[in-house]
């Protein structure tokens, strides 16, 4: 198997993980349709987004799939007045993933990154590992890590 961007920098940084595969929806890119394929909880399903803030700085955010994220909660916790969601035409040139692939790990730059506290009740959880139809089941504390990301309340 051809390893992801995500899984070599998960090795340099001698982080365990799992790659978990699944059929990939063209239609249907969601964080439900990952459960559903991998048989997993959605609740242990991590969904990456990217938003930017009202000085254009990009803010990365990884929320339980089924969540909504909100939004002024994300702008309280990275320190901005507001933030939204980048358009779909620049997830590729901002993070060097494309839609439906894009992993926490690994983009073109480390933004400013944020995990939902709520992953930190499990031992592993999944999130992209950088192409569609590949997961990385990681321990939060490791994606914490080498995100260095920071924890927070992010759901409606």
């Amino acid at each position: 198997m051809k390893k992801t961007n995500a899984a070599r920098i998960a090795d340099h940084n001698k982080i365990e993980y799992e790659i978990y595969e699944y059929k990939v929806d063209e239609n249907d890119l969601s964080a439900v349709h990952v459960s559903k394929e991998t048989g997993q909880p959605i609740d242990k399903i991590f969904k990456t987004l990217v938003l930017q803030s009202n000085t254009n700085e990009i803010v990365v955010v990884c929320i339980p799939g089924k969540e909504n994220l909100n939004l002024k909660s994300l702008a309280k916790l990275s320190g901005h007045k507001k933030v939204e969601m980048i358009h779909l035409k620049d997830v590729q040139k901002i993070t060097g993933y494309i839609r439906g692939g894009v992993s926490p790990i690994g983009m073109k730059k480390l933004y400013p990154t944020f995990i939902h506290e709520s992953a930190f009740m499990f031992d592993k959880i999944f999130v992209s590992a950088g192409l569609r139809g590949k997961q990385l089941y990681i321990k939060p504390d490791d994606l914490l890590n080498v995100t260095k990301a920071k924890k927070g309340n992010l759901i409606v």
